[in-house]
Parts: C-alpha cells; structure tokens; sequence
C-alpha cells in the first residue's frame, strides 16, 4: 500500500486534493454545513478543513480496498467521494503552487477518502503555535481507495470551533 508523510501548511484552515490535471476552485463550496463536516468537494477538487491555519503533519494511504475502520483514535472522521480521470492525485496546502505539489498515484476514476484527524483540541489551544512542537500538532491521516460515488458521511464529528 503506498504512503506517503508529509508536512503541509493549512493556509486559510484547508488542505486541497485534486486530480492532476483538472484543477478547480473551492470557491463557493465552504457553507455552514461543510465547514462543520471539515470537508467540501466540487469535481474533482476536495478541500479537507483544519482547524489551525499554520503546518500540519499529514500521513496519505492508498490502498485496493477500504481499510479496516477505528474511529476510537480520532477526534473527527469524513468520508466523501473524489472523482480522479488522471489517477494522479496532488495532495497540497491550498495556497501551494500545483506543479511543486506533492502526489501519488490512484486507480483512475472514483475514490473514497477517509479523513481522520487528531490532536485537534491541543492543536487548538496551541494555535498558531501547534506547528512549534509534535505534541501540538494536529495530524490528519487520509486514506484512499476506489470505491462508486457515496455522498458525504461523518462518521465521528468533533465539536471544536468550527462545528
């Protein structure tokens, strides 16, 4: 299963994953509601919401099935649907420039993303400082794999600030 670590600036409190070659805006796609989901999709561009606007460590799994499912260790998980033509999937901070943007290979077409995010409330706390340390530092595990179109699940829901 390939995975890929990374440390990613969350600038404007959001992470972008979006099929290589078709790039979209977020525009209008963060409401009340997909800001309290902590993730918004249009096309082929999801934005995963964070909850400090500075870096965050992020760990990316793809795999050929669902991976088992724990929400024990975590304090928000999401689920949502991604359509990727390419198969080639950037993975960024959303102020990141495209071609310097980390990416990974996915089975063309449509994928589930699994969302699950912890330390949020120390991050939280931290602020602008959570990136100063690891026991601060909010972490985001996404996991990927090909699945048929789903809407939007929240399969544990953190009541932070933006909930």
């Amino acid at each position: 299963m390939p995975r890929m670590r990374l440390r990613l600036f969350a600038d404007y409190h959001q992470l972008v994953l979006t099929d290589e070659a078709v790039e979209r805006s977020l525009g209008d796609a963060w409401t009340e509601q997909t800001l309290s989901d902590r993730i918004a999709v249009v096309g082929e561009t999801c934005g995963i919401g964070t909850e400090v606007n500075v870096d965050v460590d992020v760990v990316v799994h793809v795999a050929a099935e669902p991976p088992a499912l724990d929400v024990a260790p975590f304090d928000h998980v999401v689920e949502a649907a991604l359509r990727v033509p390419s198969g080639r999937l950037m993975v960024m901070g959303c102020t990141d420039y495209g071609p310097d943007a980390a990416r990974t290979d996915v089975p063309p077409g449509w994928v589930r993303i699994r969302v699950q995010k912890h330390n949020l409330a120390r991050a939280v706390e931290a602020d602008v400082d959570s990136a100063e340390s690891e026991e601060t530092m909010e972490r985001i595990r996404i996991d990927l794999w090909p699945a048929p179109y789903a809407p939007v699940e929240v399969l544990k829901r953190w009541g932070g600030p933006w909930s």
